[in-house]
């Protein structure tokens, strides 16, 4: 697969005001394996390539174990996660595929004992920052090293 555009030499701007989210992600009090845990499982609903290569060397880098990388997938089904994990995983989730059920109260109150105000708003601008550059990396094609 061929890369369809370098979007970092098209348009410095629009990757500026991404760098923008990205900087408030860096400095919220979200844990970094936490963070690399949700761009990880937000990238593999998107199908997207260059993200999952990406975010699985970073929560490799921050600590995280194969084992708990390779179940990410399934978190669900397995024991390796917190209760505070997998509420931010169900919120991912959720917030990704968000047209087919529109964050359900479920979710919401999943969520909400596990994190404050602040880390539910941080939570979901990760989620958001995320899933858009899942959608400049497919939609270009950038592909992994």
């Amino acid at each position: 697969m061929e890369p369809r555009l370098n979007f970092y030499k098209s348009s410095p701007e629009a990757m500026n005001a991404m760098s923008g989210l990205e900087r408030r992600i860096a400095c919220c009090g979200l844990e970094k394996a936490l963070v690399e845990l949700v761009r990880l499982r937000a990238s593999q609903i998107n199908g997207c390539a260059y993200c999952v290569d990406l975010h699985s060397g970073d929560a490799r880098k921050a600590g995280e174990s194969e084992r708990r990388l390779a179940a990410v997938v399934v978190w669900r089904e397995t024991p390796f996660f917190s209760d505070r994990e997998r509420a931010a995983l169900e919120w991912t989730e959720a917030v990704t595929l968000i047209a087919q059920s529109h964050v359900p109260d479920e979710v919401w109150n999943q969520v909400k004992p596990h994190f404050t105000p602040e880390e539910i708003v941080d939570l979901t601008l990760l989620v958001a920052t995320i899933n858009a550059w899942n959608r400049f990396a497919i939609s270009f094609r950038k592909t992994p090293a």
